[in-house]
């Protein structure tokens, strides 16, 4: 149970709670001074401050599905740290501070509207797995797609992933911490839905012969989620051409909305990233943004050390690197391996 709140608590966080509220919770006394281990689940939820009262709604139907999410939300940040991992600003975690990853996110950057987008992915996907595999009671597989009119050679059936349940529910619980008259909430909002969209888009249609002596007569087929790789590869083409926005507002029917900084530039679609403020520079160590610098950070190649380095330059040292080699499988059923020793190159920025 206490494994679970610890979760909850970092998924909050991840997602904008306020500095207030975050040291309310207190961080290095954990579990929370809410939670109490006598009153049920449901009890529980509605204490916690730090969850918003459609938030707390959502907690309130069971364990396993705010387990769940911050399974969705730990993929998130585990796939933004491989996508960033050659970037100058790597997707650091903190865990003694008020945001998981610093104050950089006070920046309405492209950086934010990545991270924003893959972890509504990440919820989303997440609560559509779980759904599939049958192991929450509010949804299981699409069976809409069951109806559809298929081809001849083909039909739908098998277990169709239910992307609508998933998206719902993300829109749900991410979405709805967010103040939509302001301009920080629409972005945030606008590139929540982003990372959703580009999961339904990235589905794939997978079939399974079926006949008389693997004739392949029948084939059966069903709607799959794509790898959560192919999402952040997918999100990460999107944040390099992310729009630079503002707020427009049609006075006479006072609806605000983000237009581009520039007359020049198309308003972005619902599956484009945007953001409001250029990044900071990531090169220099800053502590008050979090921001580490890129001062012996590792980099591969000419290219990528005089982006990563910031032009300073770079150095390269010798590591005595230890690994398994030469394994043999021996019957039945060891693997033995020798261990191999060697130096490897590695380029250091200065």
């Amino acid at each position: 149970m206490w494994l679970t709140l610890r979760q909850i608590i970092m998924i909050v966080v991840l997602f904008n709670v306020s500095r207030a509220n975050w040291w309310y919770l207190g961080l290095q006394n954990y579990p929370p001074r809410e939670f109490n281990p006598l009153l049920s689940h449901k009890e529980n939820c509605y204490r916690y401050p730090f969850l918003r009262s459609r938030q707390q709604q959502l907690c309130d139907l069971g364990e396993k599905i705010m387990s769940v999410v911050s399974s969705g939300t730990k993929m998130a940040i585990e796939e933004c740290q491989h996508q960033f991992s050659t970037q100058r600003w790597n997707c650091t975690t903190y865990s003694n501070n008020t945001s998981v990853f610093g104050n950089v996110l006070s920046y309405k950057s492209r950086e934010k509207a990545y991270v924003n987008a893959i972890t509504s992915a990440g919820v989303a996907y997440a609560i559509t797995k779980a759904c599939s595999r049958g192991e929450l009671n509010e949804c299981s597989c699409d069976n809409k797609m069951q109806r559809k009119q298929a081809k001849k050679n083909w039909q739908w059936g098998g277990c169709s992933e239910d992307i609508r349940f998933g998206e719902k529910f993300s829109r749900d619980f991410v979405d709805s911490i967010e103040d939509i008259d302001s301009v920080q909430g629409l972005m945030n909002v606008h590139n929540n839905e982003a990372g959703r969209r580009i999961i339904r888009s990235s589905m794939q249609k997978v079939c399974k012969c079926h006949g008389m002596s693997g004739s392949c007569s029948v084939r059966i087929c069903w709607m799959k989620l794509s790898s959560f790789r192919d999402i952040g590869d997918s999100l990460m083409v999107r944040y390099e051409g992310a729009s630079h926005v503002r707020l427009g507002e049609k006075k006479r029917k006072k609806i605000k909305k983000l237009r581009p900084i520039r007359m020049d530039r198309k308003t972005p679609n619902k599956t484009e990233l945007v953001y409001l403020d250029t990044s900071p520079d990531y090169c220099e160590r800053n502590e008050s943004l979090s921001i580490m610098g890129t001062y012996d950070r590792v980099c591969q190649g000419l290219d990528g050390c005089r982006h990563l380095c910031c032009h300073r330059g770079f150095q390269i040292r010798l590591r005595d690197v230890e690994e398994k080699c030469k394994c043999k499988f021996i019957w039945c059923c060891n693997v033995a391996c020798e261990i191999c020793r060697y130096k490897k190159e590695e380029y250091i920025c200065n």
